[in-house]
């Protein structure tokens, strides 16, 4: 392989093989990995030399630069300190399977892995109080065919604490209503699959849905659980689509209950159904296994985001000082306390 062709080469091995298939990927984060490498070419080409597309090579990929292409992203497209790591990351990982492939390029990586993140100012988490749930919940029509469709995906999003995509790739496969413990298996980041138990409440819900949406046909294990029906033809809910009826949903229950916040989204549910079951004494590794985290260092932020248990933690530790203040046993006692003071 020529030195100027190892640069598209690695790059179409590491999206199409190595991140997919070595690594399990999903094809939406294999996307923004792709969405980078792209964005760092259209500096490149456009911005920083003037270059044709083919004429980029590892050796142009300085620090320097991609220091450069950090604060393009800041300046000329807006991109947080957050989206930027996200870039930086991307190009460190595909610095390192290049260098994995060629030890001549393992220089170039070791001194773009220097290059040091941006600083992320600290952002609470936001997640719904139990009653701005409760009004949203009680939105939807139950007696409408959507309106039980939309009120059970929102149920199963909090009670699951999903991501919405887990949710609309579920077939009617993953569901295991007949065993000791009903459940439902999602699948997560890196292909990872999880069993999250159902309450009953849930399985109620789902069984309504079920009657109104399966209920009609011959039921196929691999048919979607939720899914849209558009000129005739059968196919998988999309994001916007969730994201709508969440919306509306949440402009109607904010004006009976201000509690429900302005913005509304369906991973808010996975935040509120995690602070709900910390608030309720769960330990932070369960919740991590419940929501599918690879570390409990991700699990973390629910306990740093909870004034609420922090607040009572702190009043039920406070000790009235005029109650329990203790008398020093030198008060009144003169030849003590210039013992004590080394005067005696």
């Amino acid at each position: 392989m020529k030195q100027d062709d190892r640069f598209f080469c690695y790059v179409r091995d590491f999206l199409l093989v190595y991140l997919p298939k070595n690594r399990c990927f999903s094809q939406n984060t294999v996307n923004s990995y792709r969405d980078c490498i792209q964005l760092l070419c259209t500096f490149i080409t456009t911005v920083e030399h003037g270059l044709a597309i083919s004429e980029i090579t590892f050796d142009q990929l300085s620090p320097d630069l991609i220091g450069e292409f950090l604060n393009w992203l800041h300046e000329e497209r807006h991109c947080s300190a957050s989206t930027q790591n996200q870039r930086l990351a991307a190009l460190k990982s595909l610095f390192k399977y290049a260098a994995q492939r060629d030890i001549s390029l393992m220089a170039s990586y070791l001194e773009l892995s220097k290059v040091p993140p941006k600083r992320v100012a600290g952002s609470r988490v936001s997640y719904l109080s139990e009653n701005a749930l409760a009004a949203l919940l009680r939105q939807p029509n139950e007696k409408s065919r959507l309106g039980i469709r939309d009120r059970f995906f929102m149920v199963l999003l909090y009670d699951t604490g999903a991501r919405i995509q887990e949710i609309l790739d579920l077939h009617l496969t993953d569901l295991h209503l007949d065993d000791a413990v009903p459940c439902v298996y999602l699948t997560g980041k890196g292909q990872k699959t999880r069993a999250v138990p159902l309450l009953s409440k849930t399985v109620q819900h789902l069984e309504l849905y079920m009657e109104r949406f399966h209920g009609q046909k011959l039921q196929n294990p691999e048919d979607l659980l939720f899914y849209t029906v558009i000129k005739g033809k059968t196919g998988k809910m999309s994001p916007d689509n969730v994201s709508c009826f969440i919306n509306r949903y949440a402009k109607s229950a904010r004006c009976l209950c201000p509690e429900v916040p302005e913005r509304v989204h369906p991973h808010l549910f996975r935040h509120t159904r995690a602070m709900h079951l910390y608030q309720a004494g769960m330990p932070l590794s369960y919740i991590k296994d419940f929501l599918g985290h690879a570390s409990v260092n991700t699990t973390d932020v629910y306990a740093a985001a909870d004034l609420t248990m922090m607040k009572r933690a702190l009043e039920k530790a406070y000790v009235n000082d005029d109650a329990f203040r203790e008398t020093p046993i030198w008060q009144d006692n003169e030849i003590l306390l210039m013992q004590l003071s080394g005067m005696r």
